[in-house]
Formats: C-alpha cells, sequence, structure tokens
C-alpha cells in the first residue's frame, strides 16, 4: 500500500553544499544549497538553483560564475548558519572564520577549507518558478590534498567525511554496501590446490 502526498521535492539526500561568490572582496559571499547537481559529463556540466531574492543571486548573475564547495563534518555548523543567514547582513567569511581563495580559471573565490571546490561559468540562467537554474560549465575542480588517495592521486570521499541534506537534517554519509556495476559483476573462481 502506498499514501498519496502533494506534488514536492521529496528527492533526499541531496548534497549540502555552500556555493561562493564574488570577484572584489565587497562583494564576496558564501550561501548554502542543495538544489546543486550534475547535468552532464561530456561537456562537465552542473547546475545550482537559487531564488531571485537571495543576496548571490545578482552576483552571479553579474559576474557569471559561482564554485561549489564540497562540505563535511568539520564544516557542518558554517554550511547551516551560511544558509540562515544573508549576507546582506553578514560578512559570512569573517562570522564563520572561513578563508576565500581566489580561483584558478573563473574570476571568482572559494573556500579555502572546502575538501572540494568546482569551477563553475554559467552558461544560461533558466526562470522556473520560485528557483531560478543557474546552468554551468564545470571549468577547473581543486581537491584539498589532506583528502587525496596517496596511491592513486583520486580523491577519497570516505576520508573526506562530506556531509548531505535531507528534510530539514544533515547528514553523515553512511557505509559503502555496493560499487557501480557490483550486481552484474562475475565472481572470481578460487583456485583449488
Amino acid at each position: 500500500m502506498k499514501h498519496t502526498f502533494k506534488p514536492g521535492t521529496l528527492i533526499y539526500p541531496v548534497p549540502a553544499t555552500l556555493i561562493s561568490c564574488g570577484k572584489e572582496e565587497s562583494e564576496y559571499n558564501i550561501f548554502t544549497a542543495s538544489w546543486v547537481g550534475t547535468i552532464c559529463t561530456n561537456p562537465p556540466m552542473c547546475y545550482v538553483s537559487i531564488r531571485p531574492e537571495r543576496h548571490s543571486y545578482d552576483i552571479i548573475k553579474r559576474n557569471g560564475s559561482f564554485v561549489i564547495n564540497l562540505t563535511n563534518e568539520e564544516l557542518a555548523r558554517a554550511t547551516d548558519w551560511c544558509g540562515v543567514r544573508s549576507g546582506r547582513d553578514y560578512n559570512k567569511f569573517k562570522e564563520m572564520k572561513l578563508t576565500p581563495m581566489k580561483t584558478e580559471v573563473i574570476d571568482s573565490i572559494l573556500i579555502e577549507e572546502a575538501p572540494l571546490s568546482i569551477e563553475c561559468k554559467v552558461k544560461e540562467i533558466v526562470e522556473l518558478g520560485s528557483h531560478h537554474m543557474f546552468i554551468a560549465d564545470v571549468v577547473n575542480i581543486l581537491a584539498d590534498d589532506r583528502f587525496l588517495n596517496k596511491e592513486t592521486g583520486s580523491f577519497d570521499l570516505k576520508a573526506a567525511r562530506l556531509i548531505t541534506y535531507s528534510h530539514g537534517g544533515y547528514f553523515k554519509l553512511g557505509e559503502q554496501i555496493g560499487k557501480f556495476g557490483w550486481s552484474v559483476q562475475k565472481k572470481k573462481n578460487k583456485k583449488k590446490k
């Protein structure tokens, strides 16, 4: 048996990210966003959906760039705080003791303390209703050395201790229960001696 709910956005969990933006120090800002995700692999593209009344909306629209900063357990309080306070009233970098760092490809800033930062160049803005979707090309990714696998050079998601957002709460990522393709993977035969 299933129960009917009114239409809504109950696709959870979603990433808990901090979006940073601004070319000049006077406009640097951070806001929390969970309406963010992948659109395309080749070329690499993603999006963030923002309400037009948000302080960062005009900054991103004017500058044509933003950074998606993944968050972890260390950044959980800052992630929540930056989502309930406005950049019109607070310098969020100072209040949360976060470090703005110039990006490498776009003219913007990222959060130095973030485990992974994705530099995005706005390609299109789609007005959808309560939120406008900023569709962007991914032009660079910067990963914190602390979370790189020493043997493979890949980003170690488990070591980064990323967090998610689910229906009003923040959560740690849990135990891995499989990997891509494991359901169809052939079992290896053990050789008998």
